[in-house]
């Protein structure tokens, strides 16, 4: 089967479609043939050798795929890596129905971006209706998942992304967009807010953590300022470093904040599946209130144009592969 594939780390040239065995189903497990896949910023991260737990080149990375069985069930599901592939094995009972009128291109930008927009905001950030929720990155895929969520439990909204991107953010749902290349986005809020989505990291982490009133919740589920440009560059990772806070217990309790951190590949090793984050939007799925928006689709061979395009933050909404 044909596969992109990871031959080493490095800038998106590393890589390449080659031929791959064909995965075979064992008791339990369902043969997918892709259509779309999912891809990730960890998916950036792994390549250029910053993700720690990727497999090691070379390697097929991708969490998510849409496709169909070989009885022809159109179904989304998520794998432990190996989604860039015209083949993916999954377990039976993790495999769910596209839903009716989605595109597969649509299904694969469901499973991750969803599962942690829903982990961040509601299972673990506990979102209350009236709340106030900044989200960064308001334009990219867990972002328009988070605006979507966020607003279907009523909450007020404020969004980061580039100035170009609010027409559309706004469009989302978000109700106080924030252009963060021309306004320092802490400055730009003048009011202390319940909840912040974070995959920003570094300094962004103690702005936002500054932004939240008693009682607030500040969700850390990523760092891409550790990334700058197409390759690793130890200098910014180690700027990054430099500048994530420290948060102090004590003090977190004597001003009744929570930081929480966030890992899905963490919690989908240890429950053996990311379900418990996926099915409780099934309501919201068949009523139209939230539906994955597809930025751009790239034939499997433009891999590394797909990766280039997230890696330029390119998108509103999500970058896929189809097969």
């Amino acid at each position: 089967m044909r596969a992109l594939v990871m031959t080493k780390h490095g800038s998106p040239e590393v890589l390449q479609v080659q031929d791959r065995p064909k995965p075979e189903a064992g008791p339990g497990e369902t043969l997918v043939r892709v259509t779309a896949a999912g891809i990730n910023f960890a998916d950036l991260m792994a390549r250029v050798g910053l993700y720690p737990d990727a497999p090691k080149p070379p390697s097929v990375v991708g969490y998510e795929f849409a496709g169909e069985t070989e009885d022809g069930r159109r179904v989304i599901g998520g794998t432990r890596f190996g989604g860039y592939a015209e083949y993916v094995v999954s377990r039976s009972d993790q495999l769910i129905d596209l839903p009716e009128g989605w595109s597969f291109e649509e299904g694969a930008g469901l499973p991750v971006n969803y599962a942690t927009a829903y982990a961040g905001l509601v299972r673990y950030g506990n979102l209350q209706a009236g709340e106030r929720v900044l989200i960064q990155a308001a334009a990219g895929g867990v972002g328009i998942a988070a605006t979507q969520i966020a607003k279907a439990m009523g909450a007020e909204v404020w969004g980061t992304a580039s100035a170009g991107k609010h027409d559309a953010i706004t469009a989302f749902g978000v109700d106080h967009p924030i252009d963060y290349r021309s306004v320092d986005f802490a400055e730009a809020i003048d009011e202390p807010l319940d909840l912040v989505m974070d995959a920003v990291g570094g300094k962004s982490f103690k702005k936002s953590y500054g932004l939240l009133r008693p009682g607030g919740r500040l969700i850390c589920f990523g760092a891409s300022s550790v990334m700058k440009g197409e390759r690793r560059d130890i200098p910014t990772a180690l700027k990054m470093l430099a500048q994530t806070p420290r948060f102090n217990p004590i003090k977190m309790a004597s001003e009744s904040k929570a930081v929480i951190g966030l890992n899905m590949l963490k919690i989908w090793d240890e429950r053996e599946s990311i379900n418990d984050f996926v099915d409780p939007l099934t309501e919201w799925i068949a009523d139209g209130t939230i539906k994955p928006v597809v930025a751009k689709a790239f034939p499997l061979e433009q891999g590394p144009d797909a990766h280039r395009y997230l890696g330029e933050a390119k998108n509103v909404g999500k970058v896929v592969l189809t097969l």
